[in-house]
């Protein structure tokens, strides 16, 4: 054991893990020095540098309110010596730490009865599928039972990579034929999880956004059936962003909390993008808990993340 009490495999890992996020946010940083670059001021900012950092806070995909928000906590800064770069970024990742933090939360398993539902949305690219894989995993590290279901019939390729993930980690997936109605394979899944005990059932849905009123037909469906089998399910709605969509992302949460009533993110594919900073735009924004980011594509790539943490990422404060 470290002297801090803590596993020294748990604290490699946690090592790992954010020397990933820095590599993972690289872009996002260096996006963001780069528009930061060159404004230095005295002991307090000027409003001419206070427009500057807040333009530059916009183009580095933090959106308005955020960027508006962190402007004001400047504007009330006064810096020991002159301000500079570093001392900028410094006020920059504890304000972008305040932002997160009330929406740092992991996806915990605490149905009762189980199993707990977790519907997982995002349109076809997001990596929804994968990432379904991975907060599989993530739950079997956590010593949970967990099925698939595979309710995005209307694409087999879709079912087909649920198949083979499912394969690789040892778990098992309801499914049925290509075009299948998603609702009787739910009704399915939720029957055999219960019969079986699983503590955490997660099911794919249709990720089809050019009709509105069919998605939001279809995940009615999927609730109702759900509810004939557990009132409290499904426990979770969760949906899946693509970072690198940057301000689309945004606007796919607006969309799909109309159509599906989403209580929480995911946000995946961090990694090489230099639109990290949709995070903390979704954060200031919705305000919906998010649940864990990916940085990369092995398996143990998603992780609930530590808000300070990641807040010193963004500013690319080691």
């Amino acid at each position: 054991m470290s002297t801090d009490g803590q596993n020294p495999e748990t604290v490699g890992a946690e090592r790992d893990w954010s020397d990933r996020l820095f590599g993972g946010f690289r872009k996002t940083t260096e996006r963001l020095s780069e528009n930061l670059s060159g404004i230095v001021g005295k002991s307090t900012l000027e409003e001419a540098q206070l427009d500057d950092i807040e333009d530059a806070l916009i183009m580095s995909d933090l959106g308005p309110r955020a960027a508006a928000r962190i402007r004001a906590r400047l504007a009330n800064e006064r810096f020991d010596r002159d301000a500079d770069e570093r001392a900028i970024m410094e006020v920059v990742a504890r304000e972008i730490a305040e932002i997160l933090r009330p929406v740092a939360k992991p996806l915990d398993v605490v149905a009762f009865p189980r199993p707990q539902v977790i519907l997982v949305i995002g349109v076809n690219g997001s990596g929804k599928t994968t990432t379904i894989a991975k907060l599989a995993h993530l739950f079997q590290e956590q010593d949970y039972s967990v099925m698939l279901a595979a309710g995005d019939t209307f694409r087999a390729a879709a079912i087909g990579q649920l198949g083979v993930w499912a394969d690789r980690l040892g778990i098992p997936l309801i499914k049925g034929p290509e075009g299948g109605d998603p609702a009787s394979i739910v009704f399915d899944a939720v029957k055999a999880a219960t019969e079986q005990g699983i503590d955490a059932l997660i099911v794919d849905t249709a990720g089809r956004l050019q009709n509105k009123r069919e998605l939001m037909d279809e995940l009615s469906k999927i609730r109702r059936v759900l509810g004939r089998l557990n009132p409290e399910a499904p426990h979770d709605v969760v949906l899946v962003l693509d970072a690198t969509n940057g301000q689309n992302a945004i606007s796919q949460i607006e969309i799909f909390k109309e159509v599906a009533g989403v209580s929480g993110l995911i946000m995946t594919k961090l990694d090489g993008t230099a639109r990290g900073g949709v995070l903390v735009a979704a954060a200031e924004q919705y305000g919906l808990p998010i649940h864990a980011i990916g940085v990369g594509e092995k398996i143990d790539d998603l992780r609930p993340f530590n808000p300070d943490l990641l807040a010193r990422v963004i500013a690319g404060i080691a």
